[in-house]
């Protein structure tokens, strides 16, 4: 028998509840324990939104008291899997209370250990599941749901870090949306609200893990690409954009679509954050200068990448 067969063997017999997500957040393994949690059949490989979405439908699977499922959902996928290690307290319909641990890869891949923690220090659930509520709530961008200038601000500088520590360059790119203020005051800005989150959902369903999506504010997003190129970069944003250009938000007004522009740049070893920054948003302005609807890669007179779009 070998290694892995023996380490698969041994996880099946186990109570702890172990997973492993593939970069797409995609269940690639799951022993007993987990599926049965959460209602995995052996054959399957949903993704983790699908196994949410479905066990919330069902009733079963992980307690969630929030008012609207959906937004609950994107402002968890925001933030899931951009971090190295994280570990919290979550509890199952069928009374069990979990101490879980999240541990990603830098390409992505996710293990995931869970143990069983119902008799542990009953009395203070309440107050831990609120400190961590609160930790969410300061993460999160109130009206889209996404995550907001303080975990964006994070992503940032750790992208800086990689690439002085571990010599992985990654991108920055500062992203507005086209004419939002035409919008606002032909629609209003409620209307202008529904576009925002249309446009969040859209670009939160093109990411990849390692990738970092948010609310700079206003109509200003932020996308981080951790350990990547600028050429890739590039390439993930016009499909983003591709994909942008065909909606059509407003059921009052079938024909109105929207796009975007956006400024992007690499990272370089020992900088600061206000000068990665500061190239994205130079790259924007070119953007926008040049006619918006694009994508407009900073004009590096060290590296070597020109226009995008």
């Amino acid at each position: 028998m070998s290694v892995i067969s023996r380490v698969v063997q041994l996880y099946d017999a186990s109570d702890v509840l172990v997973a492993i997500y593939d970069g797409f957040d995609r269940i690639r393994y799951a022993n007993r324990a987990f599926r049965s949690a959460y209602f995995i059949e052996p054959d399957e490989s949903p993704s983790w939104a699908e196994l949410m979405r479905r066990n919330h439908d069902l009733g079963r699977g992980t307690v969630l008291c929030v008012p609207d499922f959906e937004v609950w959902l994107s402002s968890t996928l925001s933030r899931r899997g951009k971090t190295g290690f994280r570990a919290f307290e979550t509890d199952l319909h069928d009374g069990r209370w979990l101490w879980m641990t999240e541990t990603v890869e830098s390409d992505g891949w996710m293990l995931c250990i869970a143990s069983d923690i119902t008799s542990l220090r009953v009395e203070e659930r309440e107050i831990r599941q609120d400190r961590d509520l609160a930790i969410k709530a300061s993460y999160t961008d109130d009206l889209t749901g996404v995550a907001n200038r303080r975990f964006l601000t994070a992503r940032i500088e750790q992208v800086l870090v990689d690439h002085q520590t571990l010599g992985r360059m990654g991108c920055l790119a500062v992203i507005d949306l086209d004419n939002f203020k035409l919008v606002n005051d032909r629609f209003g800005h409620q209307t202008g609200d529904l576009v925002l989150q249309d446009f969040s959902k859209l670009i939160e369903g093109q990411l990849r893990r390692s990738d970092s999506f948010g609310r700079m504010g206003g109509e200003e997003f932020a996308l981080t690409f951790p350990d990547t190129s600028l050429e890739h970069a590039c390439l993930i944003l016009e499909r983003m954009l591709a994909v942008v250009r065909l909606s059509r938000p407003l059921v009052q007004d079938p024909d109105f679509h929207y796009t975007f522009s956006a400024g992007i740049t690499s990272s370089r070893p020992g900088e600061a954050l206000s000068d990665f920054y500061r190239r994205a948003d130079e790259a924007l302005y070119q953007a926008k200068v040049s006619g918006r609807n694009h994508v407009q890669a900073f004009a590096d007179p060290v590296g070597s990448v020109a226009d995008a779009g």
